[in-house]
C-alpha cells in the first residue's frame, strides 16, 4: 500500500507543477504578442530616424571631426550584454554567456589589453560576477517590458565611456527574435558608429532634395547620432524581449508536454503496483483457506 500511495503523491505533485508550467506558457505567450507588436510599431520610428540621419549626412561637409564616428585602434573594449532578469525560459541566456566568452577570448587573441563588461539582465549579471568577472555597470528590472528610457540610459553611459576614450569599442550582444523556436544570436559592434551606416542608399531618397539646415547640418547629425544609438539598443532590447518570451513559452510547453508523459508513466507504475497487492492479497486469503481446510 506504502508504494501505492507514493506513486500517487507523485502523480499529484506532478500535475500540480504542470499546472504552474501551463499557465506560465499561456502568460508568455500573452506577454510575446505585445512585444512583437512593440517591435512592428518601433520599425517606422527607426527608419524615419535613419532616413534623417542619412540626408543630414549627406548635407553635411565632412562628418570626420563627430565624437561617435571616431574610430581609433582598439585597446580596451567593451562588451554588453542583454539577458534576461528570470531564469525558465530554456537556453536564452545560456546561449548569450557563450556567445560573450567567446567574443572575450577572440578580443584578446586580437590584441585587445583590456575587456570591460556591461550588463542588462539580473541572470547575466549574477552569473558574470559568480565567475568572478568584474560588471562595470548592470542594468536590471526591465528584460521582459524595456522602455525607451531604459535604452537612453544604457545607451548614455557607453556614449560617455566612448567619448571619454575609457573603451575603444563598444559590442552589443542580444537575442534576435526569428520565431518562439528560433532565437539567433547577434553580436553587433554599436560604437563607433559605422560611417556606411551614414552611406546614402534607397532609405536617403525621401531627403532628397533642396533643403535649408539651421544650425548646420554638421551640429544637427552630432546631436541625431546618440539618439541613433538610443534606437539601435531600444531595438535590440525589444528583440531580445520577444526572445526570452518566446523561449520561455517553448520551455514551458516542452515540461507541461514531459509533464504529461510522466503522469502516464506513474498512473502505469501505479496500476501495476495496485494489481501486485490485489493479487498479492488473493495469494494470501487462499494459503490462509488451505491452511484451515488442512
Amino acid at each position: 500500500m506504502a508504494a501505492v500511495q507514493d506513486i500517487n503523491r507523485r502523480i499529484r505533485s506532478v500535475r500540480n507543477t504542470r499546472k504552474i508550467t501551463k499557465a506560465m506558457e499561456l502568460v508568455a505567450g500573452a506577454r510575446l504578442r505585445r512585444a512583437q507588436a512593440r517591435i512592428e510599431a518601433m520599425r517606422p520610428y527607426a527608419d524615419r530616424m535613419m532616413e534623417l540621419m542619412i540626408g543630414t549626412a549627406r548635407a553635411s561637409a565632412s562628418v570626420r571631426g563627430l565624437p561617435l564616428l571616431q574610430r581609433r585602434e582598439v585597446r580596451t573594449a567593451a562588451i554588453l550584454a542583454l539577458t534576461g532578469d528570470r531564469g525558465l525560459a530554456g537556453a536564452f541566456n545560456a546561449q548569450i554567456l557563450r556567445h560573450v566568452f567567446a567574443v572575450e577570448r577572440r578580443l584578446r587573441s586580437e590584441g585587445v589589453v583590456d575587456v570591460r563588461w556591461l550588463v542588462s539582465g539580473r541572470k547575466g549579471a549574477s552569473t558574470l560576477r559568480f565567475r568572478r568577472y568584474d560588471v562595470q555597470q548592470a542594468w536590471i528590472g526591465f528584460s521582459d517590458r524595456p522602455a525607451y528610457s531604459d535604452a537612453q540610459a544604457i545607451a548614455y553611459r557607453i556614449a560617455q565611456l566612448y567619448t571619454e576614450e575609457g573603451v575603444d569599442q563598444v559590442i552589443v550582444v542580444y537575442n534576435h527574435f526569428e520565431s518562439p523556436l528560433v532565437q539567433r544570436v547577434v553580436e553587433q559592434e554599436i560604437l563607433p558608429i559605422p560611417e556606411s551606416v551614414l552611406e546614402a542608399d534607397e532609405h536617403a531618397s525621401a531627403l532628397v532634395g533642396d533643403f535649408i539646415y539651421e544650425p548646420e547640418p554638421e551640429q544637427i547629425l552630432e546631436r541625431l547620432l546618440p539618439v541613433y544609438v538610443e534606437t539601435e539598443l531600444y531595438r535590440a532590447l525589444l528583440e531580445s524581449a520577444a526572445s526570452e518570451q518566446g523561449a520561455r513559452m517553448t520551455a514551458m510547453r516542452n515540461a507541461s508536454k514531459n509533464a504529461a508523459e510522466l503522469i502516464d508513466s506513474l498512473t502505469l507504475a501505479m496500476n501495476r503496483a495496485r494489481q501486485a497487492e490485489i493479487t498479492q492479497e488473493i495469494l494470501e486469503v487462499v494459503a490462509g483457506a488451505d491452511a484451515l481446510t488442512g
